[in-house]
């Protein structure tokens, strides 16, 4: 099993409160617990140049969507949650990024869904471009009521406006739940559906068909995977789908549940070249394969490779979940079936000599792709920030300098070559909304734990997936935007609620769930 990232690229956080008279430093590794409640209404923090329809600060934001516009130059976010300590705030709101100009726009579109996070978005062309969104979760505001969606909806970017599309025989209420475009198809597969009584994983296929706007439950043949949500699923540009990993428990004892982080790989494709008949087959690829993680994030690349991001790795025992969180980068080249890491050549800067060890390479699956790097003494970066109440956050992360990537190493004593700075990366983070376009991944918000605290991330990166040379920072997190409420911090209660239950919508339990990040 290949090392994870989390080794050099550790975070440190020392938590000062108000009086000074204490501190508590504790490492993103430590115990940690998750949300009880998701309730929804306005967030608590600062709106953002609320009196102009654009500004450069972004929101923090966990298990919403982020799509590329299939004509412009823009980014669509949608829906999502917050949680701040005692509440998470689900969002249905829509944000425009405009890559060119920098600015993110909320759009005000009537009739949108209702409030929901770890639901699925898929862009199609069809139209001057569709967003479709399905499925997802709400909470009402007292926690009493929670619900998965089965509702299906349609933006019209062209047009700006949002469309219900009601049609029978689709999946049930669900969330983490992945959904591709496919043809002129939408193909959709497991998720969770789970309320304080039980717990249900799903492994079912559904196909929508944009033409006909109906659904059909696929009915494949072969071995394919155990029900999970939170996996990996993409198409290859053979025409198959790829479903990797993910997430599932199982109740081991009385009010025990033990979690699984799935690290197989599957392949859907047309049995006998018929679109009407599929067939499951395991496959192993070959290469330097990620470690077993949750909450990892997926994009496409434009040579159609699949990109893997980040995630959360995990220690279960009984009554508590440590986890490291993870930033490293992996692709998956269906093509050849090998997987391989994401080596970043790092700024460039002047010529000069190092010395260099005859090091042994790794034998197995832990020999890297492109030949192994000789390791270099991390850089120390330590910067504070104070949140919007008053806490202030020491963070030090380490940073590998790296060598040139995709070149083997030298067995000289003195070897000239072209070194770079220190490698800047975003944060190692769960659920992070990821998108590609011409060329550049973008990643967007996302979580990480520390202690007890979650911090829901603002910041906004950008990588050049043909230089893969360094990450840009576009938007550095925003303390103003963190707040943490302890549970004995007094807080009124709200009574908003959103959305109304139907047939169509979701499936409702009037007693709270519990969501878990791993899941969705």
């Amino acid at each position: 099993m290949p090392p994870t990232f989390t080794k050099i690229n550790s975070l440190k956080f020392t938590f000062l409160l108000k009086s000074g008279s204490e501190a508590f430093e504790f490492s993103s590794h430590e115990k940690h617990s998750r949300p009880a409640q998701l309730l929804s209404r306005d967030a608590p923090f600062k709106s953002c140049l609320a009196d102009h329809s654009s500004w450069t600060r972004t929101l923090p934001r966990l298990h919403a969507s982020l799509s590329a516009h299939p004509e412009k130059d823009e980014l669509i976010l949608f829906g999502g949650e917050y949680f701040n300590g005692q509440k998470t705030f689900v969002y249905n709101e829509l944000y425009v990024y405009n890559i060119k100009k920098d600015t993110w726009t909320k759009v005000e579109i009537p009739n949108p869904p209702p409030r929901r996070c770890a639901h699925q978005a898929v862009v199609v062309p069809q139209g001057g471009g569709q967003l479709w969104v399905f499925g997802g979760e709400f909470a009402s505001p007292d926690g009493e009521q929670f619900y998965h969606y089965k509702d299906l909806w349609v933006l019209h970017l062209a047009t700006k406006t949002w469309e219900q599309v009601r049609s029978t025989g689709g999946p049930s209420g669900r969330s983490g739940h992945r959904m591709v475009a496919w043809k002129k198809q939408l193909i959709l597969f497991g998720g969770f559906h789970e309320s304080t009584r039980d717990y249900i994983y799903y492994n079912d296929v559904y196909a929508f068909n944009l033409d006909t706007f109906s659904w059909s439950r696929l009915s494949p043949s072969g071995a394919g995977p155990t029900p999970r949500s939170g996996c990996q699923m993409s198409v290859t540009p053979q025409g198959g789908i790829v479903i990797y990993g993910g997430y599932s428990k199982q109740r081991v004892k009385k009010d025990v549940d033990r979690g699984t982080q799935h690290s197989d790989m599957y392949l859907l494709q047309p049995e006998d070249g018929k679109e009407g008949s599929w067939r499951w087959t395991r496959i192993n690829p070959a290469g330097a394969k990620p470690t077993p993680r949750s909450g990892f994030s997926v994009a496409v690349t434009p040579n159609h490779q699949t990109l893997l991001f980040g995630g959360v790795c995990d220690e279960e025992e009984e009554e508590s979940l440590e986890g490291d969180f993870l930033n490293d980068l992996h692709f998956y080249d269906a093509t050849r079936n090998r997987w391989f890491t994401g080596q970043l050549k790092g700024p460039k800067s002047e010529k000069r000599k190092r010395r260099r060890g005859k090091k042994a390479e790794p034998e197995g699956p832990d020999r890297q792709e492109h030949g192994g790097t000789s390791a270099q003494e991390p850089l120390e970066v330590v910067r504070e920030v104070v949140t919007e109440d008053g806490t202030v956050i020491t963070i030090k992360q380490m940073f590998a300098t790296p060598g040139p990537a995709g070149k083997p190493q030298s067995n000289e004593e003195d070897s000239p070559d072209e070194v770079g700075g220190p490698v800047v990366e975003p944060s190692p983070r769960s659920n992070a909304m990821l998108a590609v376009k011409h060329g550049r991944l973008y990643l967007y918000g996302g979580m990480f734990e520390a202690g007890d605290r979650q911090i829901t991330l603002s910041d906004l990166y950008c990588l050049d997936l043909q230089k893969m040379q360094e990450w840009t920072a576009l938007v550095e997190m925003d303390p103003g935007t963190q707040e943490w409420l302890e549970e004995s911090d007094s807080e009124e209660d709200s009574n908003e609620g959103e959305g109304t239950e139907d047939e169509d919508s979701g499936e409702s339990d009037k007693e709270a769930g519990d969501v878990l990040s791993r899941q969705a």
